[in-house]
């Protein structure tokens, strides 16, 4: 995740990198966003991006992992 917003405003892009770049350097593809501070709906992620991705070699870090597991329960869900 690439950190954006002002300061004690944390603003997250879901983002696609390679893992030797900085946190919030170059990256490749960005898939969604992350707003820690709102209560709810505070993620959008493109789950068919996310998905090729991760087919392609990616690992999600714990935090992305667990979108991509709500956006699937979600997507069953409904």
């Amino acid at each position: 995740m690439k950190r954006v917003g002002a300061k004690n405003s944390p603003y997250y892009r879901i983002v696609v990198a390679d893992g030797r770049s900085p946190r919030d350097g170059k990256f490749i593809e960005e898939i969604g966003t992350y707003q820690p501070l709102k209560k709810d709906d505070n993620f959008k992620l493109d789950i068919a991006r996310a998905d090729y991705w991760v087919s392609k070699g990616a690992k999600p870090s714990e935090t992305v992992a667990s979108f991509i597991k709500k956006t699937k329960k979600a997507a069953v869900a409904a």
